[in-house]
């Protein structure tokens, strides 16, 4: 599993990057509600940046920067006891101390901190508690679509009829595949609001086609 005491399966800051959008992309067909969402991504979060965050609704969050530079992640699990945030942040490069010291991060909360820079690869800084939770929210991040599958059926899936999702359709979207009708009704069965997907697929930065079925 990837954590802070392991993290040499979390891929280089462009592969992550589009996984964060397929997750975001994924969360988007399977919850018209934005409230329901667990993933969700801006690609003009501000000049040269771009933001994933995960929300579980219950108080754990990460939110993960990316810029030219690399990128950043900073998790939050509610009831963990948060660290030292200058230890755990020590040597994080300058460049993420704007996002990572400034809001929202600031008053989300920080338990665990890692950072990725082309010469340095994936870093963090001195960690004291090792259980901080952050295997719980990283484990998303390995890159593989059947990881993703097997949360969201049980996720979105239950307590209702709905079928499960084609793991090829979730793996197309995890390459980055244009998005087309018919890979979004390998997700699900019906999709009532295609306007509403198109307006969150501009907001993420991601392709699509909805021309044909």
């Amino acid at each position: 599993m990837i954590s802070t005491q392991d993290y040499s399966a979390l891929p280089d800051a462009a592969s992550l990057k589009a996984i964060s959008k397929a997750l975001a992309v994924l969360d988007a067909i399977n919850s018209p509600d934005l409230e329901y969402r667990y993933y969700t991504y801006n690609a003009v979060w501000g000049e040269r940046e771009e933001v994933l965050e995960m929300s579980d609704g219950e108080g754990d969050q990460m939110l993960i920067l990316f810029r030219p530079e690399g990128c950043v992640v900073n998790g939050y699990l509610d009831g963990y006891e948060q660290p030292d945030k200058a230890q755990v942040t020590r040597g994080l490069p300058e460049c993420f101390d704007d996002f990572i010291f400034g809001e929202p991060v600031n008053s989300i909360g920080t338990t665990f901190c890692l950072w990725y820079t082309p010469a340095y690869g994936w870093q963090t800084g001195i960690v004291e508690i090792e259980d901080d939770g952050s295997e719980e929210l990283l484990f998303m991040l390995d890159g593989n679509s059947d990881t993703y599958a097997d949360w969201a059926d049980e996720y979105y899936g239950e307590e209702t009829d709905r079928s499960p999702m084609d793991v090829a359709a979730v793996a197309k979207i995890y390459q980055g595949e244009t998005l087309t009708r018919a890979i979004v009704l390998g997700i699900v069965d019906d999709l009532e609001d295609w306007p509403q997907l198109e307006e969150d697929l501009q907001a993420i930065g991601y392709p699509y086609d909805f021309s044909s079925l």
